[in-house]
């Protein structure tokens, strides 16, 4: 059997967005689409690491062990044909790169998904998710604002197919090769 056959239509799905942009909610809706899964950087450091999550230090050290661990086991799911929607955050240059090498790896297709929502929005919403206690982490707005001076929108040089989402535009359609 040909082995890009069993790939046609892989494709891996990045999500970038603020804290409360609605990176999850998004996530959850693309894996509704058959041979698609979703991979939870938030729900497996609230299993792994649930008492060792206090700072962004913290954060930084154990979302990058679990990177560690989770790529080879990302680029398989891509080589056997699935689709992979990455709920971590491709917030930053070096994120987007490891993100890049996932799919390149693998022979397989990608798209970034960009959430361009407001801060206003995104703490509006961070304050209301804190409130129902739905999230396996809070976050105040001092918290939110030293997450996002981190972040850094994906620009055209990075090369990467982009679906934009912002609070002004409607939702584009998402096309997924069948």
């Amino acid at each position: 059997m040909d082995e890009t056959a069993d790939r046609a239509g892989a494709t891996l799905h990045m999500i970038c967005g603020k804290i409360a942009a609605g990176k999850s909610t998004l996530a959850a809706r693309l894996t509704v689409h058959p041979g698609t899964i979703r991979i939870s950087e938030d729900a497996w450091l609230a299993c792994l690491y649930k008492d060792e999550q206090k700072t962004i230090e913290d954060y930084v050290r154990n979302s990058r062990r679990l990177r560690e661990v989770m790529g080879d086991h990302i680029v398989t799911l891509l080589e056997a044909g699935l689709s992979v929607v990455l709920d971590f955050p491709a917030n930053t240059p070096a994120r987007r790169q490891w993100m890049r090498s996932l799919f390149e790896r693998a022979g397989a297709d990608h798209r970034l998904h960009f959430l361009d929502v407001p801060d206003d929005v995104c703490k509006a919403r961070l304050r209301a998710r804190n409130a129902a206690g739905t999230h396996a982490f809070e976050a105040s707005d001092a918290e939110f604002d030293l997450f996002t001076s981190y972040f850094v929108p994906p620009s055209p040089d990075e090369g990467f197919e982009v679906t934009l989402y912002g609070e002004s535009k409607t939702t584009p359609s998402i096309r997924f090769s069948s």
